[in-house]
């Protein structure tokens, strides 16, 4: 175990440097690419922050479905084969809220802005 600060904080603290002291000083096609640079750090800490639990939980929900264990890997493996084979669809009890779960915990990294998820997350 590393001491601090984590990689989530310094992810963290260089986007927050660039966003608030350099991008100010920047225009044109240079303060596009400070953006990208700045949402891909930002990416990057949700991404440090929400992974090993959202991956967790996948991993649950993939073994309780599937009735097997494995590497999250290896049980998504298995259910796009059972899907491919015809075994399994969205009426397979379970899979339609797996799905809809992953991809709610797969936005909350990617697009926590995007206008569905978040429209999502208050009708919960």
């Amino acid at each position: 175990m590393q001491d601090e600060p984590t990689p989530e904080e310094l992810t963290k603290a260089v986007a927050d440097f660039l966003r608030n002291d350099i991008a100010p000083l920047l225009s044109g096609h240079n303060a596009f690419k400070l953006r990208v640079a700045i949402n891909a750090l930002d990416l990057v800490t949700r991404q440090l922050r929400l992974e090993e639990g959202s991956d967790a939980a996948e991993a649950a929900r993939l073994s309780q479905l599937l009735g097997q264990q494995g590497s999250l890997a290896e049980l998504n493996r298995a259910l796009a084969d059972r899907i491919a084979r015809g075994e399994a669809d969205l009426q397979t009890l379970g899979l339609s809220e797996h799905l809809w779960q992953t991809t709610m915990d797969k936005l909350a990294v990617d697009q926590p802005n995007y206008g569905s998820y978040k429209r999502e997350l208050g009708t919960k």
